[in-house]
């Protein structure tokens, strides 16, 4: 098979390039990679001209932009638009929800109140009337191992003395990038349509996932600073999707986990 990633330079198409064992090809927006090709998602002229050129079998788009519409949204379309030929898997995103105290599964329709969201969903929407064979796959907070994941550098950054603050009231299930990249590359060569929900099956609030870091990283995890923030409880159920995988889907406090220490939440800021 041969792959098209976008977004390649980022934390999750990284990942991907890495545990692929397909002919991959690249694609990035501003930060050249050996063997990639530019792609400006925005432009559909240019979508289309480059998947002219590559001829993938299949299409992974993990390339977004949380401040730009155009880019998340109609990017999307754009790619679902010339990928007719192509098996495609979307990566969407918990916060085209709302919050409540109870998990989401995947018949769940979006129902998004913060822009990104609603671009997350627009695209969503996009993709099933253009694409209707397509996985839209939809996830949460996403850590990596080598700190390279935003809220990895937040834990790192406050620990050292600069501003800012871990959310209390927003509450996640987040992912390690390997497992979620594996199970994007399973999808792919799957029979999967429409939704699936590829998180962890632990929740936590940003303040419990940042102590869950700082343990691994020897920094102090009550150091922290923390805020309530707006609650918005998006938690993602993922046990229908997850029984389709071999690729298990751990929690934090497993891949997280360093020379047996563990964070007992429920702490001063836990929920």
């Amino acid at each position: 098979m041969r792959l098209l990633v976008t977004g390649a330079t980022g934390l999750l198409g990284r990942e991907l390039l890495r545990l692929a064992e397909h002919e991959v090809i690249p694609a990035y927006h501003s930060q050249p990679i050996p063997g990639g090709v530019r792609l400006d998602v925005r432009r559909q002229d240019e979508v289309l001209d480059v998947v002219r050129r590559v001829r993938p079998d299949g299409i992974i788009h993990t390339a977004f932009d949380q401040a730009d519409w155009v880019t998340t949204a109609d990017g999307a379309a754009n790619i679902a638009v010339a990928a007719a030929d192509a098996r495609l898997v979307f990566v969407s995103t918990d916060v085209v929800f709302a919050g409540r105290a109870a998990p989401y599964d995947e018949d769940e329709p979006p129902c998004p109140v913060t822009p990104y969201g609603a671009a997350k969903a627009a695209a969503e929407t996009a993709i099933r009337a253009i694409a209707p064979s397509a996985v839209i796959a939809r996830t949460s907070i996403i850590v990596g191992h080598d700190g390279r994941s935003a809220t990895e550098r937040l834990v790192h950054a406050v620990a050292a003395g600069q501003p800012g603050a871990f959310f209390t009231g927003n509450i996640r299930c987040p992912v390690h990038v390997t497992d979620l990249a594996s199970a994007l590359l399973e999808l792919l060569t799957s029979d999967v349509t429409g939704v699936a929900h590829v998180a962890g099956p632990q929740a936590l609030n940003r303040l419990e996932l940042g102590r869950l870091i700082a343990i691994r990283d020897g920094l102090d995890p009550d150091t922290l600073p923390f805020t309530p923030g707006l609650p918005s409880d998006v938690r993602l159920d993922s046990r229908r999707t997850g029984k389709l995988l071999k690729t298990r889907l751990r929690s934090p406090a497993e891949f997280l986990a360093d020379r047996g220490l563990h964070l007992a939440v429920g702490q001063e800021g836990a929920r």
